[in-house]
């Protein structure tokens, strides 16, 4: 970092209403500094940064910005790549001399502070670095955390503490953000192609991975999901382990799924231990553990934490979430947005509920992803015998002619049933029926439905 944290007084976050972006604004609030800020619409998080402290307004107006913000000698200026560059503010930031910041390299200097627990991958980074973040948060090694989501067991995206050496991470490979980070050990997840609208091809994708690999600490530890493309390179003095659900030097063994519970025994280098209960109980969170586990177990949470975290873990928002749990009825929400991430989801809830009529309400997340991946999303979605199809969110981006979620639905496997909506009609064709388990899917705002949704399953609206 070229400014001194010792001489900043103040931190300006533009942008400062996405997940990530409010744990580092959490994190200077606790030390005490003025913590001001832009976003585009107010929020939950937004309303709970203020009454935390933080001062944020929802226009772009350079009157607005707290008077302590606007010295660039003790002020630091945060941003998020999804802010546009023409962006007011961001320009007067960049005019005056301030220093300006992503949120990757603020985390890239707590993890050259701190022993840095990092998750990365195209996805499952989210659930496995909250679970790590349990895991040692509630033992005695305790942690520091900044997660993509916010943990039901905490209601926050953010762990403080004061005493622990560690920082758990979710290591970000949009826009190239996780090569900020020096971790002192990592797991990859997955390597599955996404954000191709920021590496062009494939390999790009899998050469920013690669290179990942190389900012591991000397002495650290890389913990790699089998079967990745990626080629990993790791400097001299750092241990390379691999995880899977079956195989690797971390795996399962006793899987038993059945009840609503699943159970197995974690085979691991350091240590096995046997009886783990899966707080949520769904088959993907069985690989999304063993990271976590492996992660813990580096940092030295013992056996009797482990096996007590993972049973009383609670899931994060919007991954897995289940808000009707019923013996005739079933309603959960999930923010997958990759084909394969969707995939493992529809598997996941297929096995769980076996022998059900399970229909998905999906959103595309982002003009270019569909335009990359629609038979990739069609294939996967084709899982299921009857999916909802919702226009394509587009987030960050303006639309590419040609690209809608048509392109989705034409490619769903013949027989199928199937359907294209607006938003506005999501909720009328829930009150339809004809389903025992509906899974809403996509990282966009049909989360906002899940409450109306969950009263209409209720018989509640």
């Amino acid at each position: 970092m070229n400014c001194d944290l010792k001489q900043i007084k103040a931190v300006y976050f533009v942008g400062i209403g996405g997940i990530g972006m409010s744990a580092i604004a959490r994190y200077f609030l606790n030390q005490g500094l003025v913590v001001g800020g832009y976003d585009r619409t107010p929020s939950e998080l937004t309303q709970r940064l203020c009454e935390e402290g933080a001062q944020i307004h929802y226009e772009e107006n350079i009157g607005l910005i707290p008077q302590e913000c606007l010295n660039p000698d003790t002020c630091l200026v945060v941003y998020t790549p999804a802010i546009p560059v023409e962006h007011m503010e961001l320009q007067y930031f960049q005019r005056n001399g301030f220093e300006m910041q992503k949120r990757a390299q603020v985390l890239g200097t707590l993890t050259r502070s701190l022993k840095g627990l990092c998750v990365a991958g195209t996805h499952g980074k989210t659930t496995t670095s909250s679970m790590a973040a349990h895991l040692l948060h509630q033992s005695p090694i305790d942690c520091n955390a900044f997660l993509g989501g916010i943990t039901k067991n905490y209601g926050t995206n953010y762990i403080l503490s004061e005493k622990s050496p560690y920082v758990v991470i979710e290591a970000d490979e949009f826009d190239r953000s996780f090569h900020w980070l020096t971790p002192w050990a990592t797991v990859i997840t997955a390597t599955d192609a996404d954000h191709l609208d920021i590496y062009g091809t494939e390999e790009a994708y899998l050469e920013s991975f690669s290179y990942y690999t190389s900012l591991i600490q000397p002495g650290g530890y890389l913990i790699l999901h089998t079967g990745l493309k990626m080629e990993p390179n790791p400097q001299a003095g750092v241990l390379t382990y691999t995880y899977s659900r079956n195989e690797g030097d971390f795996h399962a063994e006793n899987v038993k799924i059945g009840n609503g519970e699943i159970t197995f025994d974690l085979v691991s280098p350091l240590g096995n231990i046997s009886g783990i209960n899966l707080g949520v109980p769904v088959a993907v969170n069985i690989e999304n553990g063993i990271a976590a586990m492996a992660l813990a177990q580096l940092a030295g949470v013992s056996e009797e934490d482990i096996r007590k975290g993972m049973s009383s873990f609670s899931g994060v928002d919007r991954r897995f979430d289940f808000h009707v749990k019923t013996p005739e009825m079933v309603y959960l929400s999930d923010y997958a947005h990759h084909p394969e991430e969707i995939r493992q989801s529809i598997l996941s809830v297929k096995q769980l509920y076996e022998g059900r009529r399970v229909k998905a309400i999906f959103q595309p997340h982002l003009y270019t992803r569909t335009r990359d991946f629609y038979r990739e999303f069609a294939d996967a979605l084709s899982l299921l015998d009857d999916v909802t199809i919702v226009d394509i969110y587009p987030a960050r981006e303006h639309p590419i002619p040609g690209v809608t979620s048509k392109l989705i639905y034409d490619n769903l496997r013949t027989g199928i049933k199937k359907e294209m909506c607006r938003k506005e009609e999501i909720l009328d064709i829930v009150r339809r029926g004809g389903f025992d388990v509906l899974i809403t899917l996509g990282a966009g705002d049909i989360e906002n439905y899940a409450e109306e949704i969950t009263r209409i399953l209720n018989k509640e609206a």
